[in-house]
């Protein structure tokens, strides 16, 4: 199994999406990139902590390629807004792949650059390291599937 992060916007609709994918056997919600450990969920939606609401997501790579996920990514979300998806603003809403390889940059920064190309506004998508994840309360882990909904808006 291999690892990959990815953040964009509200993670609940991110992780129901990624959990849809064949090959991926996990996807936890949580938050990366801030400067503090173990934010809570209040800590960072105040927008200070720095962390972006993310999704780790579990996958085989003889099932499902970290490719076919960033397609899955680029799909999911608006790359061109800066800190905002929907009604959702703030830079824990920001848009990020997160690597944990060289391989996995590289593939992030291709991807991006081919994505770019036919688009006519700026991707805004970050595309860094992946630092600690710190997975969210409980109650955030599979919440559209708890609750019978599945949008964030």
């Amino acid at each position: 199994m291999e690892k990959a992060t990815f953040a964009a916007g509200c993670f609940w609709g991110v992780e129901h999406a990624f959990r849809q994918v064949p090959g991926v056997q996990d996807a936890a919600c949580g938050y990366i990139g801030g400067h503090i450990d173990h934010p809570t969920y209040e800590q960072v939606c105040t927008d200070r902590t720095g962390h972006a609401e993310a999704v780790e997501v579990t996958f085989d790579p003889t099932r499902v390629s970290y490719t076919e996920l960033l397609d899955a990514f680029w799909r999911m979300h608006d790359p061109t807004t800066l800190n905002r998806q929907g009604p959702d603003f703030g830079t824990q809403y920001r848009s990020g792949i997160f690597y944990h390889s060289e391989e996995q940059r590289r593939l992030a920064e291709e991807s991006k650059a081919a994505l770019q190309a036919g688009f006519g506004k700026p991707i805004v998508t970050e595309i860094n390291e992946a630092g600690p994840f710190w997975r969210a309360e409980e109650y955030h882990q599979q919440y559209f599937d708890k609750r019978g909904m599945y949008s964030c808006g």
